[in-house]
């Protein structure tokens, strides 16, 4: 007789799929156990501390209020409160008032920062079981748990659904905004009302760019009222969307306000006394155009919370020019090619075939079935498909190009799709369950083998992790997370050599053992750099460093960059002098004013450490830490020849290095 089949009860197939969104979670979390402070987090943290303790919004108001409360919540509850006399407090200075908090005190930190990240991994794993449910209900449990199995091992999900960030939480509203906003048109009564008009009210605390949602909202209730008009007619459908839509913006605006303590003003009374924002409005505002002329009626009507329309302008603002790096080429404005390479080369290679399979055959059965059918079964994918298309639509166009996690929305929309594939699961179709099951299971190897180093994954495609740096940095690469391994590698490697760090990020290279001359670093945060000559030793430079994406001297080194640092370097030693001796500096203070020697400095530093770069680019590095430190060893020759030598030596130094075998 044969077999019966094996199944098993709902309950227990859901629970397996929280274990696994868990799994996830914990995956994320235990990996960042090796990595430092990245560069976004000292700000959401610090921010989230004085929004949770002190009732004061003016730090970082541009990044959403709630995951900046949520992941400090755990620091909230165990640490003391923010010291609120340091100047950095009064200006706002966000990065160097989290340096002195978390650095200069004696906390705990990297526990801190743990506790916030696993916060963040909370948000995570709800977002795969998003991506669990909604597959359900349209490809049923194996499809389900393929679309999970897809989102739980996706490095850039790992990467950053254990940040404490805010990028994994918008993502997480943005599938739960459509699909409540959907289930509330198709499905009419109160709880479901009141569940949409919540989820929209929290996304918009979650981050600046649920303004999509706009737009997304709009065009699901066209689809949904152009269902209802031939049976309902077109007066019921648009009263009632009416009368949503109503609802729905008072919901937000009063969720709005309570993240806010229901105040207008973004400072606590308490502490308004000499306190700012650290950009004012004035400054924000400036070259807007339009949008200026409304925020200052919002500003004027107090419409809603000073720190919401604050970091709203900001976020405008910053958006319009910024400087991006992609594949060697730098620009302020972006490309619309930005983000399609990014996806492409961020990710797994399974995973784009699977998506590519996904299109040939939905291709193929769109050319067998007639327009009336096709648009009948893609109806309840409306949420879906319009968060993709608008998304995607924005991203093309925008001009902040700075990380592949501003597309990580439309990523469980893929997720979800993929689990059409469930149905070919079956042991039925043995050729097509063994593709299916191959490309999943080379997915989860190619998770498993770049762990913990998930922020700094490139497919083949791209040339692997290793040659990351050429094509993306900042957060698609480098975000500050390697110190480290870089202690690790230096203790090990290179115990009694000179050090020298060029380090993009908050983390702290004390903190973590480092004991390195520094060079150029971005944020400048933390004790005054001492001025330094360059000597043989090891150089250790951030991608996004080497790169020199947000440097004034950024691209090409031409012929007037280097008549203007042949020009400054006969200074160097005066302006070492005028660092180390008090007396010639007093003598020195004749010729010129103080401002004047400190800014001569800074711009030879600048032009120096570019220059170096320039060379270190084409320079085979000894180490690459966590694919995003580049660790080089020079001789006191190659130093000279590329920081202090003429045109024709540092030419000849490239030429030469160019040619060497590595």
């Amino acid at each position: 007789m044969p077999r019966p089949a094996v199944t098993f009860s709902s309950g227990f197939l859901v629970t397996l799929a929280v274990l696994l969104a868990l799994a996830h979670a914990i995956l994320a979390v235990t990996a960042t156990t090796e990595k430092s402070m990245t560069s976004d987090e000292i700000a959401h943290l610090i921010a989230g501390h004085s929004y949770n303790t002190l009732d004061d919004y003016r730090l970082q108001p541009e990044n959403g209020n709630l995951p900046q409360r949520w992941a400090a919540l755990p620091l909230s509850l165990a640490a003391p409160l923010p010291p609120t006399a340091l100047p950095d407090w009064k200006t706002a200075d966000v990065w160097s008032y989290g340096h002195q908090f978390f650095y200069d005190q004696a906390l705990p930190t990297d526990r801190f920062v743990f506790a916030g990240r696993a916060m963040i991994a909370l948000f995570s794993a709800a977002t795969g079981l998003l991506v669990f449910f909604h597959s359900r209900t349209h490809f049923g449990w194996r499809g389900a748990f393929l679309s999970l199995a897809l989102f739980a091992f996706c490095p850039a999900f790992l990467a950053h659904g254990a940040l404490a960030t805010s990028d994994v939480v918008m993502t997480f509203f943005f599938l739960a905004a459509v699909t409540t906003w959907w289930r509330h048109l198709e499905q009419p009564g109160v709880g479901g009302a009141a569940l949409s008009a919540t989820v929209l009210g929290l996304s918009c605390v979650a981050k600046f760019s649920a303004v999509l949602l706009g737009p997304i909202f709009s065009l699901i209730a066209v689809v949904w009222f152009a269902g209802r008009l031939q049976r309902d007619g077109w007066r019921a459908p648009l009263l009632r969307l009416a009368r949503s839509t109503s609802v729905h913006v008072v919901a937000a605006g009063a969720i709005i306000w309570i993240f806010y303590g229901l105040r207008f003003n973004a400072f606590a009374p308490a502490l308004a006394d000499g306190a700012s924002f650290n950009h004012g409005w004035g400054w924000i505002l400036q070259d807007m155009g339009w949008p200026r002329t409304l925020f200052i009626q919002l500003r004027a009507w107090q419409a809603l919370p000073d720190a919401f329309l604050y970091g709203s302008a900001f976020v405008l603002q910053f958006s319009q020019q910024r400087g991006a790096f992609l594949n060697g080429d730098y620009s302020l404005t972006g490309w619309i090619s930005f983000f399609p390479y990014t996806f492409v080369a961020k990710t797994t290679l399974p995973f784009l075939l699977l998506i590519l399979a996904g299109v040939v055959v939905g291709f193929r059965s769109v050319k067998t079935t007639d327009i009336r059918t096709i648009l009948t079964r893609l109806r309840p994918f409306t949420p879906l498909l319009i968060l993709f298309g608008v998304y995607w639509a924005t991203s093309l166009t925008s001009h902040l190009n700075i990380g592949h996690r501003h597309i990580l929305p439309t990523y469980p929309v893929l997720f979800i799709a993929a689990g059409a594939f469930g149905t070919w699961l079956d042991f039925r179709r043995p050729f097509a369950a063994l593709l299916v099951s191959f490309l999943t299971v080379w997915h989860v190897t190619e998770s498993c083998l770049i762990r913990p180093h998930y922020l700094a994954y490139f497919n083949s495609v791209a040339g692997g992790p290793s040659n990351g740096w050429r094509h993306l940095v900042d957060s698609s690469l480098d975000w500050g997370q390697d110190l480290p391994g870089l202690a690790q590698w230096l203790n090990r490697h290179a115990k009694n050599e000179q050090a020298f760090l060029a380090y993009f990020g908050t983390g702290d290279p004390a903190h973590e053992g480092i004991r390195a001359t520094r060079l150029p670093a971005l944020p400048e945060v933390g004790p005054e750099r001492p001025w330094h000559p360059l000597s043989a030793g090891v150089y250790c430079v951030s991608a996004t460093m080497l790169q020199h994406v947000y440097s004034s001297v950024r691209g090409n080194w031409t012929l007037e960059r280097e008549a203007e640092y042949q020009t400054l370097r006969p200074l160097e030693a005066l302006l070492l002098a005028y660092q180390h001796d008090p007396i010639r500096r007093a003598e020195l203070l004749h010729d010129a004013p103080e401002v004047k020697w400190k800014t001569a400095w800074k711009r030879y530093e600048v032009l120096r450490f570019a220059r170096l770069s320039h060379f270190l680019r084409v320079k085979p590095a000894i180490a690459n830490i966590g694919y995003s430190i580049l660790v080089f060893r020079l001789s006191a020759e190659e130093v000279a020849a590329a920081t202090g030598g003429s045109l024709k030596d540092w030419s000849a130094l490239i030429e030469r290095t160019v040619a060497t075998p590595p």
